[in-house]
């Protein structure tokens, strides 16, 4: 018989069964009251659980100078805050922050004196007092986000206003609060300020310079922060840590830089210049050792304004002359001795009249080609490149763009134009564009063409580096926790922009320019100048050339030592009016950095520091040396006695004292009855009685020293 009781066990499971349901009815319904009685208060709840990802920035990179100076670094600034309603009531309830301040806000406005005298202790409490008393929107007095200053401060100065009463308690209970930022700092000021850039620090953004060029790199990469709110609390917890921006190091030596800047600035002043423009380059490497920039301002005070140096394209004026003559003389259509008739210094150029710049004066006459250069004349450059080139103007072009004054120098900064030099077409409509007879002429002179003071530069730089064209370097290498992981090497644009033997001859020309030319302003002393002198009237903001005031471009552009070039320079001044010279103006500015950079870089070696006198033991006069002996026998030194200085000589002849101390030979002659007299100091030179003679009674013997 079974045991199973079916009429037992059937009311047990309903009964379990009927439970259940009322359970899952409970919980259907307990869910359904949570989402619509209790909606908003698990809501508050979800979004103080919430977690967010937070982006954390990372420091941008530092550039740097040549020899690991900073140049642009980044810092941080604090704007501070005052929550006037923080902690309102104490434990008790009762409000009490009133008192607190009262007891405090005088000594903390004295203090924000002391931190900042520019504004008084009552300016501070008044300020502060209108933000305690600011009614808000939903009623409270007391503003929650009072500025305690208008501006930024850094770090040292935060530490101080962070120590002052009530300011140093914590946040939710003091009230004081701040908000952190990142800002880029120049410690050499305005120096290459536009070849390093700015950076737009509300929007984290860069503006020009090296700072956009390589924005990507000093930038770095984002991090990411999980942000978990507990409570009133944020806890932290990092995901992806910020990657930091790498370091930059540039080629450019400040101490270079100064010194470029101050001697552009002061000729400006002297000569009342609108712009100016000076570019120092290393010859081997083409590394930009020095970039000035300046514009005068409307307070009539100058500033880097524009990177005129890579951006502002004009007419160069004569310092293109040496580009035409380099193309002439490659294609062997001159050479040196060639004379060219420049009369009285006004030549008629297909219906123009071509002017040398002392035609007022009578001209040169008939001069050679290298002095042609020498003295900057028009006639002479225009005249041969339109008796060679007239009739093939393309071929004249091509070499320019040849010898490497046309090329694309593809540098890293942002506002970079190119060369225009254009091609011969007669039959374009753009008139700006059309070629006509008077085109090749002028162009040969440094007309017609558009071209930015950093080409001129890689142009002359590449003569002074026996024809191979560097590109300009701004940036040697990227540096990351003070490691290089990138490094940059110079590079070559050109092996060769013409023949060895023409650019040797255009050496000596550019240094006879200086030396017997119109460039020997820009010379110097101490060591050899070559270079070429540009003079160019320029058209004014309208395009005008004849708007009533003339404007001049002045260049200089050259490389030193010219025996063995190390450096090339140019140096470019804009200015209105008359006198305009670019071997009196720019010229001198050349002379001025030229002679700035080689003291700069006089290197001796120790020994030429040596003092001799401390080391090297000076010889000891002939005479009785017995007390000299002794001295270098003590110093276990060596000294140069004489050997003849002990020997014996009779007492019956004139003893030889030449080079005795005039205390010994008296001592020694007049031993023997003779009497002396001396004429002059130091040793003894020479003896009227003969050594060797015999002493009669009452000789006289007189002594010569020196």
């Amino acid at each position: 018989m079974s045991k199973f009781n079916n009429d037992k066990v059937m009311p047990r499971y309903f009964a379990i069964a009927v439970v259940l349901t009322l359970i899952g009815f409970a919980i259907i319904g307990k869910a359904m009251y949570i989402m619509t009685a209790k909606k908003d208060y698990w809501t508050q709840v979800a979004s103080r659980l919430k977690r967010d990802s937070v982006t954390v920035k990372p420091n941008r990179g530092n550039i740097l100078s040549c020899d690991g100076q900073l140049m642009a670094s980044s810092i941080p600034e604090y704007k501070v805050f005052m929550d006037f309603q923080a902690s309102a009531d104490d434990s008790i309830g009762k409000r009490n922050r009133d008192s607190i301040w009262a007891a405090n806000i005088d000594t903390i406005c004295y203090e924000l004196n002391q931190i900042f005298p520019q504004k008084s202790a009552a300016e501070f409490k008044q300020h502060l007092l209108e933000g305690k008393h600011k009614v808000q929107k939903n009623g409270t007095i007391g503003s929650r986000h009072w500025d305690i200053l208008r501006r930024r401060i850094d770090y040292n100065t935060f530490c101080e206003v962070h120590n002052l009463p009530i300011f140093k308690e914590r946040t939710y209970k003091g009230g004081f609060h701040w908000e952190e930022y990142n800002t880029r700092r120049k410690p050499f000021g305005t120096l290459a300020q536009r070849t390093i850039g700015d950076v737009y620090i509300a929007k984290d953004s860069a503006k020009n310079g090296l700072e956009l060029s390589l924005d990507t790199l000093l930038r770095g990469k984002n991090g990411l922060m999980h942000r978990r709110k507990i409570l009133s609390k944020y806890l932290d917890i990092p995901v992806l840590s910020p990657e930091d921006g790498v370091d930059v190091v540039t080629t450019i030596d400040v101490s270079m830089q100064d010194l470029a800047e101050r001697a552009l600035v002061d000729e400006l002043k002297e000569i009342n210049g609108e712009m100016g423009v000076a570019i120092l380059m290393e010859v081997k490497t083409g590394d930009v050792k020095a970039i000035v920039n300046m514009t005068r301002g409307n307070d009539g005070k100058y500033y880097e304004m524009v990177n005129n140096a890579i951006s502002y394209r004009c007419e160069p004026g004569s310092v293109f002359k040496v580009a035409s003559f380099l193309v002439a003389l490659d294609d062997g259509v001159i050479d040196t001795t060639m004379t060219i008739p420049t009369g009285c210094g006004v030549m008629e150029m297909h219906g123009r009249p071509m002017k040398d710049h002392n035609w007022r004066r009578g001209g040169y006459g008939t001069i050679n080609v290298a002095r042609a250069l020498e003295v900057s004349s028009n006639i002479g450059v225009s005249y041969l490149i339109d008796k060679y080139y007239g009739r093939n103007p393309r071929k004249y072009v091509e070499g320019l763009y040849r010898v490497g004054i046309h090329e694309d120098l593809k540098l890293p900064l942002v506002g970079y134009h190119t060369p225009m030099i254009r091609m011969p077409d007669t039959k374009t409509t753009d008139r700006s564009k059309y070629w006509s007879k008077t085109t090749l002429p002028w162009m040969s002179i440094g007309y017609e063409t558009q071209i930015a003071p950093i080409n001129t530069v890689a142009f002359y730089n590449a003569i002074a580096n026996d024809g191979k064209m560097m590109q300009p370097r701004f940036v040697k290498q990227l540096m990351k926790n003070g490691e290089v992981i990138k490094e940059f090497e110079p590079v070559v644009l050109k092996e060769r922009i013409a023949k060895p033997q023409t650019i040797k001859t255009m050496q000596t020309i550019l240094e006879h320019v200086v030396s017997q030319g119109l460039g020997k302003k820009a010379g110097s002393r101490s060591f050899k100048v070559a270079g070429k002198t540009g003079t160019a009237q320029v058209a004014d903001q309208y395009g005008s050339y004849h708007s009533g005031v003339t404007r001049y471009w002045l260049s200089f552009a050259g490389f030193f030592p010219a025996d063995n070039p190390r450096y090339t320079c140019i140096v470019c001044l804009k200015k209105s009016g008359l006198p305009a010279s670019g071997g009196g103006m720019s010229g001198v500015v050349f002379h001025h950095i030229a002679e700035g950079v080689m003291a700069q870089n006089l290197k001796r070696s120790v020994d030429d520091a040596r003092d001799a006198e401390s080391v090297l033991t000076p010889d000891v006069k002939k005479g009785n040396n017995s007390a000299a002996n002794f001295v270098l026998a003590s110093l276990k030194a060596k000294g140069s006695v004489s050997n003849n200085s002990n020997r014996e000589v009779s007492k019956n002849v004139v003893p030889d004292v030449t080079g005795m101390g005039a205390k010994d030979a008296v001592f020694l002659l007049e031993s023997r009855r003779i009497k002396t007299h001396l004429k002059g100091r130091g040793k003894v030179k020479s003896q009227s009685i003969h050594a060797g003679s015999s002493i009669k009674q009452g000789m006289v013997c007189e002594l010569i020293l020196d």
